[in-house]
């Protein structure tokens, strides 16, 4: 009897258990963590996986067949379907794919890139799912100790959420092109391999910026990640959907190659040519030139524009973005050892 007692009220017991864990209330978050819960459940829907796809040829073969060779990261720019990413991450693709944050896979048309500021804008259906863009912020008013939160697919794990803070500003990084990239943001958050083309978040949740790049000897995060401004973005991304490459302003000229200005010992851009007919052509400045044995002559020497010393390429391209057309520039030359001014007006690409 005994025994059947013990038994039966073990039994009872067993029935009538349950775990202490099942009634505890969820644990309490600090304001932090409410904050990067926050913004990762509010943003996580706004960022997509990219996937480029790129045709190899097999070498044995020769059959031409089209494998992954790449992925990374982006986020719904507006309810249009437009798709910002890096444009590393979809050079040389034969087609992209993006994976929505509903799961489904579908192909992208490719609207507008910018090497120079490796930017790409894609675009999808929208369907009948509604797509979310990240409200943008203000570049301009980051300070160094910011927090700042990255969210991407880093090695292929998918929508992956990162924090840290803005460790500098006003940094400059070579884009694809070799082009300089100016006033890029850097912070401590990890930023991976698959990061790239992924948006990184102000406390507020207003996008700041897109990551684009690691500095590590190894490829993966050692503490130092770069993303290029939101306003950059701002000025950029609305010419790659109207155009599909950025709209700046011509001089009508065209410099000789670096390694010219190298071999004679120029300090300034030698034109090597001037378009006839074009505003630079109508100010009189004079591009390269052949004396009568055939021998190069140079012509006008770039120094400086508006007071700003031109010394490459980037310097020139760079002011040239920052200008309107109808916009006149006082262009300091150097001619047969002679200093020279003229005034050219910017005219619309052709």
């Amino acid at each position: 009897m005994r025994f059947l007692l013990l038994a039966v009220t073990a039994v009872a017991l067993l029935f009538s258990y349950s775990p202490s864990f099942a009634e505890a209330p969820y644990p309490a978050m600090t304001e932090d963590e409410r904050l990067s819960v926050a913004i990762y459940e509010d943003h996580q829907d706004s960022v997509v996986y990219v996937t480029n796809r790129a045709l190899r040829r097999d070498p044995f073969s020769r059959r031409v067949y089209e494998r992954t060779a790449g992925s990374g990261t982006g986020f719904i720019w507006d309810d249009r379907g437009h798709i910002i990413t890096n444009y590393h991450v979809i050079d040389g693709a034969a087609e992209v794919l993006i994976t929505l944050p509903n799961g489904d896979v579908t192909e992208a048309e490719l609207i507008g890139i910018a090497p120079e500021r490796d930017l790409a804008v894609l675009r999808v259906e929208p369907g009948e799912d509604r797509l979310t863009p990240i409200p943008l912020g203000d570049s301009d008013r980051l300070l160094v100790g910011h927090r700042v939160f990255a969210i991407g697919n880093p090695f292929g794990l998918d929508t992956t959420l990162t924090t840290g803070v803005i460790s500098a500003l006003d940094r400059t990084i070579t884009s694809p092109s070799e082009r300089l990239i100016q006033g890029v943001i850097q912070t401590d958050a990890a930023i991976n391999p698959g990061n790239s083309g992924g948006p990184l978040l102000n406390s507020s949740g207003v996008l700041i910026g897109i990551n684009t790049a690691i500095f590590s000897p190894s490829g993966a995060n050692a503490g130092i990640g770069f993303a290029i401004p939101v306003n950059t973005l701002k000025r950029t991304v609305p010419e790659l959907i109207e155009f599909g490459r950025i709209q700046r302003p011509i001089l009508g000229i065209e410099l000789a190659p670096r390694r010219f200005a190298q071999r004679w010992g120029i300090n300034g851009l030698p034109i090597a040519r001037v378009g006839e007919g074009t505003s630079a052509y109508q100010a009189g400045i004079r591009g390269l030139t052949r004396d009568r044995f055939g021998r190069l002559k140079l012509g006008d020497i770039i120094v400086s524009i508006n007071g700003q010393l031109i010394q490459s390429t980037d310097d020139l391209l760079s002011l040239l973005e920052e200008s309107d057309y109808g916009e006149t520039l006082l262009i300091d030359l150097i001619r047969d050892e002679d200093a020279v001014t003229v005034e050219v007006t910017l005219t619309p690409p052709q």
